[in-house]
């Protein structure tokens, strides 16, 4: 069984900065991170492996300075790295970014993809059903628990807004998944050693025979053309009394400031 996860460094979010000048995230002297819901798709790839044996493969796309993640999930039980880094993948949108995965996955191959749901910089959850659709195989989205794998189907529980659907599918395919999936193992210390020898092998665009005006901002149909923080507002009032006071009170407030 040939399992590859997909995980993303991303600035951690009690860290962020925005530059003033340039509306743009500032990344340099903020800790970064594996995206954690990819923890949870990195755990569910490494419990498949030690139920049916086979390969556990991570992949990101990212700076050099990426391969940090990549070896944190080496020394949690994942059996290779792989780091896709190319000046010509800068800028990529959620488009962008899906069809480079999907080159390198294709080059790699994959009986399973797994994916966390969304990525906590962008919050855009594109990224997975995309390079599914790229790679055209099944997917299933906001996976919460993995009911049984063969090596030619899956059947899984999809979270819903009112419960849960069962769907289940062939192999190939690729699966987002949700935190309520399982509790991510910590590193071992036989795993941070092996973590620290490891070899990350590196990927470029001439490496998965990417179509240069598919990458990069040259590839992207979408761009950001602003970030701001929102407006921290200090100003608070406590409304006491009863329930039913308070009802009131709120009410009062609520009318003076137009908003009913």
């Amino acid at each position: 069984m040939n399992i590859i996860v997909c995980i993303k460094q991303v600035p951690d979010t009690a860290e962020i900065r925005i530059n003033p000048e340039t509306n743009t995230l500032m990344r340099e002297g903020v800790p970064s991170i594996i995206n954690p819901f990819d923890l949870h798709a990195l755990e569910a790839g490494i419990q498949i492996r030690e139920q049916l044996g086979g390969k556990v493969s991570v992949l990101t796309m990212g700076p050099p300075q990426a391969e940090s993640s990549l070896r944190e999930a080496v020394a949690m039980g994942a059996d290779e790295a792989v780091l896709l880094s190319d000046k010509a993948f800068a800028g990529s949108d959620t488009w962008a970014t899906s069809y480079t995965l999907a080159r390198a996955i294709k080059k790699l191959g994959a009986d399973i993809v797994f994916c966390g749901k969304q990525a906590i910089d962008g919050d855009t959850a594109q990224v997975g059903p995309e390079t599914a659709e790229f790679l055209d195989i099944p997917h299933i989205s906001y996976v919460k628990k993995i009911q049984e794998v063969t090596d030619k189907t899956i059947r899984v529980q999809r979270l819903m807004d009112e419960g849960y659907d069962i769907v289940e599918s062939s192999l190939p395919v690729l699966l987002t998944v949700v935190r309520e999936l399982n509790q991510p193992r910590m590193p071992s210390l036989k795993g941070k050693m092996a973590a620290k020898k490891a070899e990350i092998k590196k990927m470029g665009m001439a490496d998965i025979e990417a179509d240069e005006n598919s990458l990069g901002l040259k590839g992207s149909p979408t761009q950001v053309r602003n970030i701001f923080a929102p407006e921290i507002k200090a100003e608070r009032k406590m409304i006491e009394g009863t329930p039913e006071e308070q009802v009131d009170n709120l009410i009062k407030e609520l009318r003076e400031i137009k908003c009913l």
